[in-house]
C-alpha cells in the first residue's frame, strides 16, 4: 500500500515546487516506508509525489512516480489490482512488453491500450491514483468502485492539490482553508464526514467509482471539475433487483462459495508475508477458512482479546483457528493499553472520526504488522449479505410504528420520555433486560419520524439535530432521504443496505481500517468488496441474505461447509470497547478538559449548553450518551491537535 500527493499550480518556482511536493509526500511516510519519489514538470505546473509500501515487485522496477513505455503518462498509485496478471497476459498478446512485474506498470499499459475509462472498468481491485497526460496536459484522479482507498482533492489559494490524506494537503504552504461547518454538523450526526465533503472548505473526497480531469493552467484555478462516474453501486443495486437470479438454495450456496474462493485466492497474491484478521465472527471466519483451503501451509491469523467478557470474542476466534489449523496469534489487552491509543487517534485519522472501534482496529493492526505485511479482512460482509442487527430491527420497528397514527405516536413518545431510563429500569426490573430504560428512550426518539427514510436517518444518527449544535449552520438533507426515494421498489432492508454501502461503508468502515493499518504500514484487503461479487449478490433475492429473522443467511451456509455451526451460531457482538464506562471513569478528566465550557465558547464552533447537559446526564448514569459525546470529544481532540 502507498501514499500519494501532488498539485497543479501556476504559483512557486521550480526549486520551491520540489521542496513542497517532498514536504507533502513526507507527511505520508507511514503509508509507504520502503521508497519515495517525486516527478515535476515546471512548464505545466504539475508535481507528483509518492511513498511506497512494496507488496508486488519489490525491485526498483516498481518505483513511483512511474512513466508509461510510450512516455505519455506518469502515475502515482495506491492500491492493488487483483487481476493484474490476467490483464498483463491480455496486453502481452497485443504486443505490449513489460520491464517489471508490478501492477502499476499494467495500469499504465492498460490506459495506453484502451484509454482511461475503459481501463478503469477492466481493473478489479482497490485503488486511488493520479495520472498526468503529457500530451493533453491534463491531470486525472481516479478512485476504486467502493472507496477502499482514500483520495482528497481541492483548491488552495488558486492551486489544485490532492493527496491520500489531509495531512499532506495541509503541508501545502498556502493552506489556510477554514473548517467547513456543514461538514462538522454532518460529522456530529454520523460520527464521520461523508463523501464528497471533508472537514475543510474547498477540499473534497473523490466519490467512489469516479474520476475527474483537470487541464494545466497558467492562471489560478477558480473552479473544480465535476467527477465522472464509471461504476455506480446504486445503479448496480437497482439493476440487480430488476434482473434477479432464480436459484435454488443449493445453487446459491455453491455459486457463492465458488465466487468467494476465486476472489480470496486472487487477493492472496503478494511478494511479502500475508495473513488474516480473525475476530471469530462469520465474515472473518469465512475469509480465514477459504484462505486456509487455498493454502498448502497454515495461514497466519490474528486476534485482539479483552479481559471484559462483554467485549471479548477472542475465545471464539481461537476455536475457529484451532478447527482450521491456522497459525494463530492472539493478544489480550487491558483497558489501560487500549486507552493509550486514544490520544493518537486525531493524528492517525487526520480528520474528525468518532467510531470507537478504531481503537481495537489499530491494536489488531499493530499486532498483525509484527508478523506479516498484508492481511485480509471481513469488512463489507454486513452491507453485502445483510448482517447488521439494525436491518432486522429497523424493518420490524418501522412496520409497527407506521401502523400508529402520527398524533398517537407523539403521545407515546412524550409518555416514554417523561420517565427517566433509571426509573424505567426499576419499573421493569422483573423483565431482567439490560439497559431497557435507555432502549425505551431511543425507541421514543424515532417515533416522530414521518417516513421510512427519516426513521432510518434517526436510527443511524448520533445527534438527531446536529445543525442545532453547530453555530452558523442550517438543517441538511439526510443521507438516506434521496436514496430511499430513489429505490421505491426495494424492500426496506435493501434500502438500508444500499444506503450503508454508499456512505457508512466507505466513509466509516474503510476509513477506520485504512488509517489504522497504514499507521503501522500494513496493507489490508477486503475480499467482500470485489465488484463482481457485489454485482452478483445484488442479483440475489433478499431471502438469500435475510431469512426467518436470520441475518447473513447465505454466508452462514457457506461457512458451515468449513466450520461446525456451533462455533459461529451466536448473536452478533461487534468490535466495540466499553466507552460508556471509560468516560465515567479513567477517561473522565481528559474528556472534561476537552469539554471545557469556556474553551467551547471561545472556539465558537459548538453550542456548549446541550453538550454539557448530556455530559452531566452521562456522568450521573441517568443516560448513556457515549456516542453523541464521543463525536464532540473527538472533534475537540482533533482541533486541539
Amino acid at each position: 500500500m502507498c501514499g500519494l500527493a501532488g498539485f497543479l499550480t501556476a504559483n512557486h518556482d521550480a526549486e520551491n515546487r520540489a521542496k513542497i511536493i517532498t514536504q507533502m509526500t513526507n507527511r505520508l511516510r507511514q503509508r509507504g516506508p520502503d521508497d519515495a519519489g517525486i516527478w515535476l514538470n515546471q512548464d505545466d505546473g504539475i508535481a507528483l509525489g509518492h511513498r511506497r509500501l512494496a507488496i508486488i515487485d519489490l525491485s526498483l522496477a516498481g518505483h513511483q512516480p512511474m512513466q508509461s513505455h510510450d512516455c505519455r503518462y506518469v502515475i502515482v498509485y495506491n492500491g492493488e489490482i487483483y487481476n493484474f496478471l490476467e490483464l498483463k497476459k491480455e496486453l502481452q498478446s497485443k504486443s505490449h512488453a513489460f520491464s517489471g512485474h508490478s501492477d502499476t506498470e499494467v495500469i499504465l499499459t492498460l490506459i495506453i491500450e484502451y484509454g482511461l475509462e475503459a481501463a478503469l472498468k477492466r481493473m478489479r481491485g482497490m485503488f486511488a491514483f493520479a495520472l498526468w497526460d503529457k500530451k493533453e496536459k491534463t491531470l486525472h484522479l481516479a478512485r476504486d468502485r467502493i472507496g477502499e482507498k482514500p483520495l482528497y482533492y481541492g483548491l488552495v489559494n488558486g492551486s489544485f492539490v490532492f493527496a491520500s490524506e489531509l495531512k499532506a494537503i495541509r503541508a501545502y504552504p498556502d493552506f489556510h482553508n477554514p473548517i467547513n461547518r456543514t461538514s462538522l454538523a454532518l460529522f456530529l450526526q454520523y460520527g464521520y464526514v461523508p463523501t464528497p465533503h471533508s472537514i475543510f472548505k474547498n477540499i473534497y473526497k473523490l466519490t467512489p467509482g469516479s474520476y475527474l480531469s483537470i487541464s494545466s493552467s497558467k492562471a489560478s484555478i477558480k473552479a473544480l471539475p465535476k467527477p465522472k462516474i464509471y461504476w455506480s453501486a446504486s445503479q448496480i443495486a437497482a439493476d440487480g433487483i430488476a434482473n434477479s437470479l432464480c436459484l435454488t438454495d443449493k445453487e446459491a450456496i455453491q455459486q457463492a462459495d465458488g465466487l468467494l474462493n476465486s476472489v480470496i485466492k486472487n487477493q492472496m497474491i503478494a511478494d511479502v508475508p500475508i495473513g488474516a484478521f480473525l475476530s471469530g465472527g462469520i465474515d472473518s471466519s469465512v475469509v480465514a477458512a477459504i484462505m486456509q483451503a487455498n493454502s498448502a501451509r497454515p495461514i497466519q491469523t490474528f486476534t485482539i482479546g479483552f479481559n471484559d467478557k462483554n467485549y471479548n470474542e477472542a475465545h471464539y476466534a481461537k476455536a475457529v483457528a484451532q478447527h482450521l489449523k491456522t497459525n494463530h496469534t492472539e493478544l489480550y489487552v487491558d483497558a489501560q493499553q487500549a486507552m493509550r491509543i486514544i490520544p493518537q487517534l486525531p493524528m492517525i485519522y487526520d480528520e474528525p472520526f468518532a467510531d470507537s472501534s478504531a481503537i481495537p482496529t489499530f491494536l489488531v493492526a499493530q499486532l498483525t504488522k509484527q508478523h506479516v505485511t498484508v492481511s485480509l479482512s471481513g469488512d463489507g460482509g454486513d452491507e453485502l449479505f445483510g448482517g447488521y442487527n439494525r436491518y432486522l430491527l429497523g424493518k420490524t420497528l418501522w412496520k409497527k410504528i407506521a401502523l400508529l397514527p402520527y398524533p398517537v405516536r407523539l403521545i407515546i413518545r412524550k409518555l416514554l420520555l417523561s420517565i427517566s431510563p433509571a426509573h424505567w429500569q426499576q419499573l421493569l426490573k422483573l423483565m431482567k433486560l439490560p439497559n431497557i430504560g435507555d432502549k425505551l428512550h431511543k425507541f421514543a426518539a424515532v417515533l416522530d419520524a414521518k417516513s421510512p427514510e427519516l426513521f432510518y436517518q434517526q436510527l443511524i444518527s448520533q445527534w438527531h439535530n446536529s445543525h442545532d449544535i453547530v453555530n452558523q449552520t442550517v438543517a441538511m438533507i439526510g443521507l438516506s432521504t434521496t436514496l430511499f426515494q430513489q429505490f421505491e421498489a426495494m424492500d426496506f432492508i435493501e434500502k438500508m443496505m444500499i444506503t450503508d454501502t454508499l456512505s457508512y461503508l466507505p466513509d466509516d468502515i474503510m476509513v477506520k481500517v485504512d488509517r489504522a493499518t497504514m499507521a503501522v504500514s500494513l496493507e489490508s484487503r477486503a475480499p467482500y468488496l470485489d465488484h463482481q461479487l457485489i454485482e452478483w449478490m445484488w442479483q440475489l433475492p433478499l431471502h438469500m441474505k435475510v431469512r426467518n429473522s436470520t441475518t447473513k443467511w447465505l454466508l452462514r451456509q457457506v461457512l458451515a461447509q468449513y466450520v461446525p455451526i456451533d462455533l459461529f451460531d451466536r448473536p452478533k457482538m461487534g468490535f466495540a470497547v466499553p466507552l460508556d464506562a471509560w468516560l465515567r471513569g479513567p477517561l473522565r478528566d481528559w474528556a472534561e478538559n476537552l469539554l471545557n465550557k469556556k474553551h467551547l465558547k471561545q472556539q465558537g464552533f459548538l453550542q456548549a449548553e446541550p453538550i454539557l447537559e448530556k455530559w452531566q446526564e452521562h456522568l450521573s448514569g441517568k443516560r448513556n450518551w457515549q456516542h453523541p459525546l464521543w463525536t464532540v470529544i473527538m472533534f475537540q481532540a482533533w482541533i486541539n491537535q
